[in-house]
């Protein structure tokens, strides 16, 4: 799926959440890892890359034992393991805002 390019508030925030790490490592583990934007509702509609969390690699896309991938397990897996994709966004602004 091809996007927009971002504008500069939205690459601000893109910064923070890769800055913040993996949502889920964080909650779960109490762990910092590296991690890339996920676009809860696609990259072409205005304030797309707002709408973002980020996720690992193993979180975001690789499917394996003993953790859910949101692309590679689907949606009901991923939010059944570890909330709904909604409560990790608002986890996240919560911690980059305080």
């Amino acid at each position: 799926m091809k996007g927009r390019t971002p504008n500069a508030e939205e690459k601000a925030w893109m910064g923070a959440i890769c800055e913040l790490g993996c949502i889920v490592c964080l909650l779960e583990f109490e762990l910092w890892t590296e991690c890339c934007p996920h676009h809860m509702d696609g990259k072409t509609k205005p304030g797309a890359h707002l709408k973002t969390i980020g996720l690992c690699s193993r979180h975001h896309q690789i499917s394996g034992p003993g953790y859910k991938s949101r692309h590679g397990d689907g949606k009901y897996q991923f939010e059944n393991a570890y909330g709904s994709e909604e409560s990790l966004f608002d986890k996240t602004a919560e911690l980059i805002n305080n």
